[in-house]
């Protein structure tokens, strides 16, 4: 039984999947400079500004936390797993992430920066 709410359990994981996010956007942005595309401009200017994006909400998330008194550290990891400790207001629970589901909430990340922000920015 976990002892933090749902709303800061979604912080936490904002905390583990976005770094993963950026980590994805630069070897993207090396690749697209490595690359021999014509205009690269575009490109490099899409995954610039997604990544000040996801940085300055990470930003946001790590301020939350240290406010908080909220910690999240990697504590094991193998082949399936990926295992994270949480601290939360004096209490340690360990969490296992099966590691495709990691990959694909980063990707699902990933689509929203590229392209469902923006759309909703231009609904709103």
């Amino acid at each position: 039984m976990t002892r933090i709410p749902p709303e800061e359990r979604n912080m936490i994981e904002q905390a583990i999947y976005l770094p993963m996010v950026l980590t994805v956007l630069n070897r993207d942005l090396k690749s697209v400079n490595a690359s021999t595309i014509k205009l690269k401009g575009p490109y490099l200017r899409l995954i610039e500004e997604t990544m000040k994006e996801v940085q300055k909400e990470l930003s946001d998330i790590k301020r939350y936390m240290n406010k908080n008194k909220i910690k999240v550290y990697q504590s094991n990891h193998d082949e399936a797993f990926t295992m994270f400790t949480f601290l939360y207001k004096g209490y340690e629970e360990n969490h296992n992430y099966f590691n495709p589901r990691i990959r694909n909430k980063v990707q699902e990340l990933l689509e929203y920066y590229l392209f469902k922000r923006k759309k909703n920015e231009t609904e709103a």
